[in-house]
């Protein structure tokens, strides 16, 4: 690790609670959403929205550690930055309004099956809420077709994962699953494993309130949370490590 990123990582502090001047911060970003602007008060940027998501994610990496969750990220690499890819896009503002970050097995923003936590505008305005999801979402399609013959082939172990996220209050994202079974998959019509094949990625996630996200008790939170949704990643997991057919 070099030198300043050394020194900026020792200087995180204990995560303490995100505070309502997250939210604020983004509610003027939204209306003035110019470089000046920004630069301005890139220390208020700094102070009230990254510098609390650095502390979330170092502070959760450790207790994901402490609690034998095998998942991991850092101020470096988990979090996301905050301009817009504008190149193909209709939406030319240049900064998003909410910070996110995720972690892996591997503490990159590449590994596959992920924790991740946004909060902020999820959509076109400012939300003061939060969300954290687990996962693989919007997986490559060899990804997502090994996913799919896990479910298929392994019927009994998916079923399972199922029963135990919903034992948690928790289920599969049924957002922009397919209306009929994918190609390969017509026998499958009626199983219990049917609308699991349907699904084009393998994800659950929950809301926060802000008042919620304002207490250090968060990383409690999300560990549970990511506790809660091991058997997920656990099948995907394995399903990505089986040979090819």
């Amino acid at each position: 690790m070099a030198k300043a990123e050394t020194q900026a990582t020792s200087e995180i502090q204990p995560f303490a609670g995100f505070s309502p001047q997250l939210f604020e911060f983004f509610e003027a970003l939204a209306a003035n959403q110019t470089r000046d602007w920004f630069q301005a008060n890139k220390a208020a940027y700094e102070r009230h929205v990254r510098g609390p998501m650095a502390s979330f994610v170092e502070s959760l990496a450790l207790a994901f550690g402490a609690h034998d969750i095998p998942l991991t990220g850092s101020a470096e690499r988990s979090l996301f930055r905050i301009n817009r890819d504008v190149r193909f896009s209709k939406d030319k503002r240049p900064y998003k309004t909410n910070v996110a970050a995720l972690m892996t097995r591997d503490g990159t923003k590449q590994g596959k099956g992920v924790f991740y936590i946004s909060l902020g505008g999820h959509h076109d305005g400012v939300e003061r809420r939060g969300m954290i999801g687990a996962g693989f979402y919007a997986p490559e399609p060899p990804d997502l077709a090994a996913l799919r013959a896990a479910i298929a082939t392994t019927p009994e172990r998916w079923l399972e994962t199922e029963a135990a996220l919903a034992a948690a209050g928790l289920a599969c994202a049924h957002e922009n699953a397919l209306a009929r079974l994918p190609k390969g998959f017509e026998t499958y019509a009626g199983s219990p494993v049917a609308e699991a094949l349907k699904l084009k990625g393998l994800h659950v996630w929950t809301e926060i309130p802000a008042d919620r996200l304002y207490s250090p008790d968060l990383i409690d939170e999300a560990v549970e949370f990511a506790r809660s949704t091991q058997p997920l990643l656990e099948f995907g997991w394995s399903a990505l490590a089986r040979p090819a057919r």
